[in-house]
C-alpha cells in the first residue's frame, strides 16, 4: 500500500517516455507520408503505436524500465528515511543533556540515591509500552547493585487522560501521605493491574488501592479531589518536552558526576540499556 501511488508514478514517468517515442514515430510518419492528413496516414500512425507497444511489451523494455525506476525510488527513500533518523537521533542526544538533574528532594527514586548512573523514565500509567518496562526497570537496579537508581517523573499523554492525569496526581498523594515507599508500592500496583490504553485503572479505584497499602482513606480521597499535585505533574511533563520526550516510556539514562545523558525511548530490553549503562559507569571511573 506504501509504495502504490510511488509506483504509479513511476509507471506514468515510463510510459510518457513510451509516448513521446510514439509521438517522434508520428512526427516522421507524417513526414513520410508528405504530411498529409487523410485517412491512410492516421491508420499508418495507428498501426506504428502498436507496433512500437508490441515490440516494447515483447522485448522487456518497459518492464526494465520501471523496474528501474522502482528501485530508484526505494533507494532515494531509505537514504532519507536514514538521514532523518540520523538528525532525529542528534536533535534527541542534543536535547536530553537538558534533563533536570537527579534531586532526592524532589524526586522519586527507587534505589541508592546516590548512584553513578541514575535511568530518569518519564513515564504515563497508562501507556502499555510502560507497563512492559516496569520490571525491566527494577531489573537495571537490582542488576548493578547500588551503581543505578531508577528516577520516575511523568509524562501522561492526552490520549490516556483523564486516567493518566489523575493517577499520576494519585501516586503524588500517596508519597505525601506515605514517603518514597508508599509512591513505589501505589506505582507498582496500578502498573499490574491496568488494561491501559486510557481505561485501564477505574478512577473509582484510586481510593482504595491507596487504603491497601494503609494509606488514610479519607486524607487520600481529599487529596485526589483537590487536585493539589496537577501542577506537580504538569512540571514534570514541561522538563520532559524540554529534555526530548515525545513518547513513553521516555528514557534517558544519566551519569551524574560528568552530566553526560544518554537518551534511550521505549520499552528498551535489558541489554540494550547495560550497554548504555557499562559505557556511563566507565566514563565516570
Amino acid at each position: 500500500m506504501t509504495n502504490e501511488l510511488p509506483i504509479r508514478r513511476i509507471t506514468a514517468i515510463a510510459m510518457a517516455g513510451v509516448l513521446a517515442l510514439i509521438g517522434l514515430t508520428n512526427v516522421h510518419a507524417q513526414a513520410a507520408a508528405g504530411s498529409s492528413a487523410g485517412t491512410d496516414d492516421a491508420a499508418l500512425v495507428e498501426r506504428i503505436k502498436r507496433e512500437v507497444l508490441r515490440e516494447l511489451m515483447e522485448q522487456g523494455g518497459m518492464d526494465a524500465a520501471i523496474d528501474a525506476g522502482i528501485e530508484r525510488f526505494v533507494a532515494r527513500q531509505r537514504q532519507a528515511r536514514a538521514e532523518a533518523e540520523a538528525r532525529q537521533r542528534q536533535g534527541a542526544a542534543a536535547l536530553a543533556q537538558n534533563v533536570r538533574r537527579v534531586s532526592a528532594q524532589r524526586d522519586h527514586i527507587l534505589g541508592n540515591p546516590g548512584a553513578a548512573v541514575s535511568l530518569i523514565e518519564y513515564s504515563d500509567f497508562e501507556c502499555p509500552f510502560c507497563k512492559r518496562f516496569h520490571p525491566t526497570a527494577k531489573e537495571l537496579v537490582a542488576t548493578y547493585d547500588g551503581k543505578v537508581n531508577w528516577v520516575y517523573r511523568h509524562f501522561p499523554l492526552a490520549s490516556h487522560n483523564p486516567g493518566a492525569q489523575k493517577q499520576a496526581e494519585a501516586s503524588e498523594c500517596a508519597a505525601a501521605l506515605g514517603g518514597n515507599d508508599a509512591f513505589w508500592m501505589y506505582t507498582d500496583r496500578i502498573y499490574e493491574r491496568t488494561r491501559s490504553n486510557g481505561n485501564g485503572f477505574p478512577l473509582d479505584g484510586l481510593v482504595p488501592l491507596a487504603e491497601e497499602i494503609g494509606l488514610d482513606r479519607a486524607e487520600f480521597r481529599d487529596c485526589v479531589e483537590s487536585g493539589r499535585y496537577a501542577a506537580r505533574v504538569q512540571e514534570d511533563y514541561e522538563e520532559g518536552i524540554a529534555a526530548g520526550i515525545s513518547g513513553t516510556p521516555g528514557n534517558i539514562l544519566l551519569n551524574n558526576a560528568t552530566g553526560e545523558a544518554v537518551a534511550r525511548p521505549g520499552a528498551a530490553p535489558i541489554a540494550a540499556l547495560k550497554q548504555i549503562v557499562d559505557r556511563l559507569l566507565e566514563t565516570a571511573r
